[in-house]
Parts: structure tokens; C-alpha cells; sequence
């Protein structure tokens, strides 16, 4: 089964009601949030109607908080080989 990764990318402020209403909806609070539904009609006419604010993608599993926080994690820029001896 796929899922669809919904991630809210612009605000919904200024927007009329029923558009802020199927954010909502979707679970959508505040930017940057990543949400995991199953691949439905229902699902893809709530995600048309916010199409401009969201991000979707389609993924086999959803993701755990863990691997969403580690996905977000920068690399560290350097890597430590070994000690150097003294």
C-alpha cells in the first residue's frame, strides 16, 4: 500500500475559511509539518484543493517521528578518522 507525504509548505493565513477548513482537516497546523495519509480519491481531492500550500509525494510506508527527525538533521560538515597521536 502507498501513502501520500503531505508536507505544509506555505501558510494558510489570509486564505478563505474552507481553505484553512481542509488544513485542517488534513492535520496540517503549522509550516513544515509532514503528514502521512493512504492513497485515496477522498485524500487527493483534499490535497487538489491546497495544492499551491503543500508539497506531496508518494512513499511505500509512512515514516516514524524518529526517521523524520533524522532526515532533517544536517550532516555535520567534517568527519573524525581516527585520533591523532600525541
Amino acid at each position: 500500500m502507498s501513502y501520500f507525504r503531505i508536507t505544509l509548505v506555505r501558510s494558510g493565513i489570509g486564505l478563505p475559511q474552507r481553505t484553512q477548513g481542509v488544513l485542517k482537516a488534513l492535520g496540517l497546523r503549522q509550516r513544515m509539518k509532514t503528514v502521512f495519509y493512504p492513497v485515496t480519491p477522498e485524500v487527493a481531492g483534499q490535497i487538489m484543493r491546497v495544492k499551491e500550500l503543500v508539497a506531496v509525494r508518494e512513499v511505500d510506508r509512512p515514516l516514524t517521528k524518529e526517521e523524520l527527525k533524522a532526515e532533517r538533521r544536517p550532516d555535520p560538515g567534517f568527519y573524525l578518522e581516527s585520533a591523532v597521536p600525541r
